[in-house]
């Protein structure tokens, strides 16, 4: 149980969520130290380094030396280094292997039992489903993409360890500093707010959501309550947000009202995903998220605005 100011090492910290995350450590009391290689040449961690409780390792998750001295003084590991996303992994198999699967095979190998891991994964872990029953913890993870496998490989590695926590993340949304225009509800705000409108194919594919900040919060709570969670997976998502991608596609028009949407079979997710998911393990462990995709859309439509260069992706 991590409840006084915990020393977090965070890798990737740079990203999409580890910047958000960065902040919510440091507000809380934290001192956190991120490894990050800046592999997309962005900077969105200016404004936390008069924080003299943040400290930044510019280096590679996969080297043992960087890592042996980062993890050293440690209380909590958050390892979020990862190539994310299918169409990155399927681009350079090789890579997607080494840094989401290697890097945390290194970290596991490297830390100590007294050290918190908390790992975050995916549920697109759950492969294709049917998107008629809700997928649990115990649900059979069937990975079809390189991402997906890697990242359930890499679960499994962890929790085969001491002293851990796994988070199944549903679909990701929200502003960043590190922003990422990739992930489903940003794309489709982003699409209605610069282009107008949008072509969905597989609409009535099911998938579950959650806010970024709320993310952020639940690794705190993590730390928090690890005396009682350690040892388990659980599902990370938004209980009111188990929706295809027309009903995102709607709710985003009642924000946007000159959204035009078209749907057409023009593609396919590379991941399946089409499963509705059940967070309830979570909530019994006393975590529920609360922003919801209302706000979350309000927020983009905002940001966007200020946004129109399509520079922000793992595409």
């Amino acid at each position: 149980m991590t409840t006084a100011p915990a020393r977090v090492l965070v890798t990737g910290g740079a990203g999409y969520l580890g910047s958000v995350l960065c902040e919510h450590l440091l507000a809380a009391g934290h001192t956190v130290t991120i490894v990050d290689n800046f592999l997309f040449g962005q900077t969105p961690l200016f404004h936390l380094c008069a924080n003299p409780r943040f400290q930044i390792v510019r280096g590679d998750a996969r080297d043992e030396a960087t890592m042996a001295r980062a993890i050293k003084d440690a209380d909590v590991v958050i390892p979020l280094a990862a190539l994310v996303g299918a169409p990155i992994c399927d681009r350079d198999p090789v890579n997607a292997m080494s840094v989401n699967f290697d890097s945390i095979r290194l970290v596991t190998r490297l830390r100590s039992p007294r050290q918190l891991i908390v790992y975050p994964t995916t549920n697109s872990g759950y492969g294709t489903k049917s998107g008629a029953q809700f997928c649990t913890e115990d649900t059979p993870l069937e990975p079809i993409s390189i991402y997906g496998r890697t990242k359930v490989d890499a679960e499994s590695e962890v929790l085969n360890s001491p002293n851990s926590i796994t988070l199944r993340l549903a679909t990701v949304f929200g502003m960043s500093p590190r922003m990422r225009i990739d992930l489903l509800v940003n794309h489709f705000v982003y699409a209605a707010v610069t282009d107008g409108y949008i072509v969905i194919f597989e609409k009535h594919f099911k998938r579950n959501y959650i806010h970024i900040r709320d993310v952020a919060d639940c690794f705190l709570h993590c730390m928090a309550h690890s005396d009682r969670m350690v040892g388990k997976p659980y599902n990370a998502g938004l209980d009111a947000a188990n929706l295809s991608k027309e009903e995102l596609a709607l709710k985003v028009k009642e924000h946007v009202p000159n959204f035009y949407i078209h749907f057409s079979e023009v593609g396919s997710d590379p991941d399946k995903r089409n499963y509705i998911v059940s967070n309830q393990r979570l909530r019994e462990a006393g975590f529920e998220a609360r922003r919801t995709l209302d706000d979350g859309i309000a927020e983009l439509v905002k940001g966007y605005r200020m946004l129109r260069k399509t520079i922000y992706g793992n595409c």
